[in-house]
C-alpha cells in the first residue's frame, strides 16, 4: 500500500489519506515523506500542525484575510494536517475545518495524521452534530487509512544517544 501511495496517484484521483497511530510511531514522518515526494514531483504541498493552522486562520478572520488564506489552501495540491485532534475544536475551529474540507473535497488531496482514533473524532470535533457528520463524511469516506502500530521510534533514538 505504501509503495502504491508513494506513486502519488491518490493525488491525481483527489483522494485523502488518514494516518493513525500512537505517539512516535512515524505518522508525521510518513506524511512528510509523501509531501516531500509531492514537492519533488512539482506539486504544491503545504504541511501544517493543525492547531497552529487554526490559530493562524482565527487571526486572519480578525484582520480580514480569512478568504484569502482559505484560497491558498484550496490551491494547494496536497495539504498535510499533522497532529489532528490534539486540541478540542471550538465553534470557529469547526467552521474553519468545514470550510477547508468542503472546499477541498473531490478537488484536492489531504493527508491527516492523528494519534486520536478516527472513532473518537466525532467527539473531538464536537458541537452541533450535523457539522461533525458532514466533516467526517467528507474526510473518512474518501480516504485511504493507514494504522501504524509499534513502539515509539523516539525511544530507540534516545537510547542510542
Amino acid at each position: 500500500m505504501l509503495a502504491r501511495l508513494s506513486t502519488l496517484d491518490f493525488i491525481t484521483r483527489k483522494e485523502n489519506i488518514i494516518v493513525n497511530g500512537a505517539s512516535g510511531v512515524g505518522k508525521s514522518h510518513l506524511a512528510q515523506a509523501l509531501g516531500n515526494q509531492a514537492c519533488l514531483s512539482g506539486l504544491k504541498t503545504l504541511y501544517c500542525i493543525t492547531a497552529r493552522l487554526f490559530k493562524k486562520l482565527k487571526l486572519s478572520r480578525v484582520d480580514g484575510t480569512y478568504l484569502k488564506e482559505l484560497e491558498k489552501l484550496i490551491r494547494t495540491d496536497l495539504l498535510i494536517l499533522d497532529d489532528f485532534g490534539l486540541q478540542a475544536f471550538d465553534n470557529q475551529d469547526r467552521e474553519t475545518l468545514m470550510d477547508i474540507i468542503d472546499d477541498r473535497h473531490g478537488r484536492k488531496s489531504t493527508i491527516i495524521s492523528s494519534q486520536i482514533p478516527v472513532s473518537a473524532w466525532y467527539e473531538i470535533i464536537g458541537g452541533e452534530g450535523t457539522i461533525a457528520d458532514a466533516i467526517l463524511d467528507r474526510i473518512v469516506n474518501s480516504s485511504h487509512r493507514i494504522d501504524l502500530k509499534g513502539l515509539s521510534l523516539r525511544k530507540g533514538i534516545l537510547k542510542q544517544e
